[in-house]
């Protein structure tokens, strides 16, 4: 077993080491993780669970799912990642985060396993361990139904360790994470329907040919009832400057108006995908107990109000008047912005980007600096190690012409500077954006919960 040191015995001694962990874990097989949920004696075993996968819009479906259950009065478990600002906010359950005392006595329960009998498969990564100690909380809470996002991919992901689903949901392909999941949208599709199981209904967004080619191949493979969605499906479909309405048809409650409080135009394609995959769990649900289903008008009131109520942070999320907040972090995610911002009604525009090196950072910069909508545009490094080099940010700064209506590119040392200065433009009259990495969401949404941070 590779060397873990000594066992952490408070909250911020677990941090400190699982934000440590890359420097000596290496990733485990799903069958090495598997086996060791079976030493943690299986708490993925005790409910129903829904395994949500995709390159975009993952983590609303998850949520949008997590508020449609909690609507209809069930404890729902949801595990997401990555955290913005608390690490704690990756584990929910019955609608409040895991506590300071729960996290540390989940992962007390995790490393007495790994270090026991677990110590033949060394130490588990960053993700791992979280997982890990998700199912663990998540059994003591006693969910009526869990949600897991995966963390990247679907086939190798550690969520994919669990004995059994109800349900799996794909959301929109498009090109990320290439180094591991390859170099083309079918073969990233292939990693993604790697969540598939025997004879478990799959819910995925129809809208990239070769993606609903490879994912409908392998449900019929498995025998997966498979549910293709597409957004061109929605009858009276509205955008408006901070909602989104529409009428969708499904398969035992008939037509549901929902309506969404967000600009963010995606929605429309991610909010279908959880109502459809909710009604699922309530047939399985039926079946096994068919008075505890409620009545139809409630469960599509249930839909009406989880829609209605969720909130999803850094996904066009309105942090002040004439300030959004989004996490497009790869072309894909940027294309769909992009999307939302034509729709915003607004002359003049201002933008704050940053993003990690590892991305397609100069694509994304390509498609915001080419779509006419904004007039200046701040560029700043980020706090991770992954970030993208001030050095960079400053050569990109000279390879947009300065002529027309091509933007003003200006360089921030850091995201607080970058925020100060996209906030003076904001004075000015400007309708203002910040957009890129979760990394950079993240330190946004650190700088403004500060109370010395008075500017918004």
């Amino acid at each position: 077993m590779q060397e873990t040191g000594t066992q952490p015995k408070t909250y911020d001694e677990a941090v400190a080491y699982l934000l440590d962990t890359p420097r000596f874990s290496s990733k485990h097989t799903v069958a090495e993780t598997r086996e060791l949920l079976h030493l943690l004696e299986d708490p993925d075993r005790g409910f129903p669970i829904v395994h949500v996968a995709g390159t975009n819009g993952k983590g609303s479906v998850s949520a949008y799912l997590g508020s449609i259950f909690e609507k209809l009065g069930w404890k729902t478990a949801l595990f997401t990642s990555p955290h913005l600002v608390d690490i704690r906010e990756r584990m929910v359950c019955g609608g409040r985060e895991i506590t300071r005392e729960e996290f540390l006595d989940a992962f007390t329960r995790v490393w007495e396993v790994c270090a026991g009998e677990g110590a033949k498969y060394g130490p588990p990564t960053f993700f791992e361990y979280l997982f890990l100690m998700a199912m663990v909380w998540f059994a003591k809470c006693g969910p009526d139904v869990c949600v897991l996002e995966t963390g990247l991919g679907g086939r190798l992901d550690a969520t994919n360790a669990v004995s059994g689903k109800a349900a799996a949901v794909i959301t929109r392909i498009g090109l990320d994470h290439m180094q591991y999941l390859g170099e083309t949208v079918s073969e990233i599709a292939g990693e993604k329907a790697g969540i598939l199981m025997p004879g478990v209904p799959v819910f995925y967004a129809d809208d990239v040919p070769e993606a609903s080619q490879v994912i409908s191949a392998r449900a019929r493979e498995l025998g997966c009832p498979a549910f293709p969605f597409a957004q061109s499906a929605l009858e009276d479909l509205r955008f408006s400057e901070k909602n989104i309405d529409f009428s969708l048809k499904t398969r035992y409650y008939g037509d549901v108006c929902l309506d969404a409080p967000t600009p963010a135009r995606y929605q429309a394609r991610n909010i279908p995908l959880a109502v459809l995959c909710a009604e699922e769990i309530l047939r399985q649900m039926g079946e096994s107990d068919p008075e505890g289903v409620p009545a139809p008008e409630a469960v599509r009131k249930a839909f009406r109000e989880g829609v209605s109520a969720c909130r999803w942070p850094a996904r066009m999320e309105e942090l002040a008047p004439e300030l959004y907040l989004d996490g497009g972090h790869n072309p894909d995610g940027i294309a769909a912005f992009l999307d939302t911002v034509r729709g915003d009604g607004k002359a003049h525009r201002s933008l704050l980007f940053g993003a990690v090196s590892d991305k397609q950072y100069e694509e994304m910069l390509g498609m915001l600096t080419g779509s006419g909508l904004f007039e200046r545009i701040f560029l700043t490094p980020l706090e991770s190690g992954r970030s993208v080099s001030g050095e960079e940010l400053r050569r990109l700064t000279g390879t947009t012409p300065k002529e027309g209506d091509a933007p003003a590119l200006c360089l921030c040392p850091d995201a607080e500077e970058g925020l100060s200065e996209l906030l003076k433009e904001q004075k000015n009259g400007s309708r203002c954006y910040i957009v890129g990495s979760l990394y950079l969401a993240g330190e946004i949404r650190r700088i403004i919960g500060r109370p010395e941070h008075d500017q918004l």
